[in-house]
């Protein structure tokens, strides 16, 4: 993602729907009383964490984008030729979620050219350049952000640029590995109500591979991945009044195969207290607060998945050593 400072002024094409204060708190709060402890994911994505994740996604050990972006420039005329096959002719509109990078919507913008590109995402500074770089890029066509936790927002904004008009929508970054089986299978369920009955979904899947390879990708030799955990507790600090002292906490990046996932945790170094959020928190020496999770589904195993939140597999896409997916899907109720 990225990560430069946004201007004072928030420009007519950015509508600024971020979770209030209060609504914060209440999750980390939650997340705090769990047992093990855990955050929500996109709290990682302040400024700096956003910052921090572009630096990742530019690691030798992460090829995860650059096999995407790979796999999208080489198929983007085939899930273009996809998407007008499967209903409408007329291009949809692009409903990105986690609008991360722009290198991953570009391929998309040029083979559909469509009427407008909605990217929502809950970092302002990262939305910001993001949407910036591709109304530079593709002029053609209409580009909106919409700060936002996508996953809970009750509906879309009424915007004139959706109106009327199918939807197609685009979840890359292997993102909906980020939640367990059952908040996944809600988050397909609400990219239902928000692209609506005729819509369709294209996501990218990371696929299991050799435990060596997944967990140096998420804890690289120059210890970004680290230093992007260990933020957490910066903004923690910042925004809720708390006083984590980072370097009693280690960075430890585990594959889980009982859950075919990678589990991400801020391990307290010793027994300690800490003040967050106007409560005391007690963690004990080795005990972890998971910053994320990262689930790889293997094509079925997702195919299974998306089916049991109302989507129909359409077509799937992948590169040559099998390390990605793009699985194109429509709603399985819709003729």
């Amino acid at each position: 993602m990225a990560g430069s400072s946004t201007t004072a002024t928030t420009p007519a094409w950015l509508i600024d729907l971020h979770p209030a204060q209060a609504d914060l708190e209440a999750l980390v709060l939650a997340g705090m009383a769990r047992q093990p402890r855990q955050l929500p994911a996109w709290l990682l994505y302040d400024a700096e964490g956003s910052r921090l994740f572009e630096t990742i996604c530019e690691q030798p050990e992460y090829s995860l984008t650059r096999t995407e972006v790979a796999l999208l420039e080489s198929s983007a005329a085939q899930i273009a030729t996809a998407v007008s096959g499967a209903g409408k002719a007329a291009a949809p509109v692009v409903l990105e979620f986690g609008a991360g990078n722009a290198r991953k919507a570009s391929p998309l913008l040029r083979a559909l050219a469509p009427p407008a590109h909605l990217a929502l995402d809950i970092s302002r500074t990262a939305l910001h350049d993001t949407c910036e770089l591709l109304r530079g890029a593709h002029p053609q066509t209409e580009v909106l952000g919409v700060c936002c936790d996508y996953g809970s927002v009750p509906a879309l904004p009424p915007l004139p640029a959706l109106a009327g008009r199918r939807r197609l929508g685009f979840y890359p970054g292997s993102s909906i590995g980020n939640f367990d089986g059952d908040q996944a299978r809600e988050l397909l369920m609400q990219f239902r109500r928000l692209l609506g009955a005729d819509g369709l979904l294209l996501v990218g899947v990371d696929q299991p591979k050799a435990v060596q390879r997944l967990e140096a990708a998420y804890n690289d030799a120059a210890g970004i991945s680290a230093a992007f955990a260990l933020n957490l507790l910066t903004r923690l600090n910042r925004d809720l009044a708390g006083n984590f002292e980072p370097t009693a906490f280690s960075y430890q990046a585990r594959w889980q195969p009982e859950h075919s996932r990678i589990a991400m945790a801020l391990v307290s170094r010793e027994e300690q207290c800490v003040t967050l959020a106007g409560r005391r928190w007690q963690f004990q020496a080795g005990e972890p607060l998971i910053t994320e999770y990262s689930v790889k589904y293997t094509p079925e195993s997702f195919t299974s998945l998306a089916h049991s939140a109302g989507w129909l597999p359409l077509q799937r896409w992948s590169d040559a050593k099998g390390d990605l997916s793009l699985h194109l899907l429509g709603q399985a109720d819709f003729p």
